[in-house]
């Protein structure tokens, strides 16, 4: 069995109810109730693999409004004793997931101007999101394989918010296509 994550209803609206061979999870948003909502669910089954959906605000501008597979996942919102940002005291800098795919950088606030983007892009990542990074270090915590697949749905630029809220139900109909391609259900 297979454990479906996203962070929100919305991402999922376009998929149905029952998905053969998955259980779903939604955690709400951000780093500390995705890490909580996973850790709870890997504590009480045991799962073949963790696949995680959602949306990614885009900071590359290479990237286009399409579905990207996640190969790492780094932090933008922390920094070491150091001040160096993205850096954390004592959790990785960088969570490789063993496949090739973009870089996302994870944080505790919805990113929508140039100034933060102009802050993380320097980092090495191409999207942005919420959770990604717990989502990674807790399914490398339960030695538990991890599949990110992030449908972009903004530019996290001003106005990103008002664009999200119009461009999500595109974006779970574009997941749950990639889902049905990668997983034929």
């Amino acid at each position: 069995m297979r454990l479906l994550v996203a962070a929100l209803d919305a991402e999922l609206v376009a998929f149905p109810a029952e998905l053969p061979g998955f259980e779903r999870l939604v955690t709400g948003p951000g780093k500390l109730q995705g890490a909580v909502a996973l850790t709870r669910a890997l504590q009480a089954t045991d799962y073949e693999e963790i696949v995680v959906v959602g949306t990614a605000g885009a900071i590359d501008a290479r990237l286009d409004a399409d579905v990207y597979e996640i190969g790492a996942a780094i932090q933008h919102d922390v920094t070491d004793i150091d001040g160096i940002v993205g850096q954390h005291v004592s959790l990785p800098a960088r969570i490789d997931l063993e496949r090739e795919g973009v870089t996302i950088a994870t944080g505790d606030h919805f990113v929508d101007d140039a100034e933060a983007v102009a802050v993380i892009r320097p980092l090495g990542a191409g999207l942005v999101d919420m959770e990604t990074y717990a989502y990674a270090w807790v399914a490398r915590e339960f030695g538990v394989p991890i599949r990110v697949i992030k449908s972009v749905s903004d530019r996290a630029q001003d106005g990103a918010i008002t664009d999200w809220h119009a461009a999500v139900s595109a974006c779970s109909v574009q997941l749950r296509d990639r889902i049905r391609e990668l997983y034929a259900v």
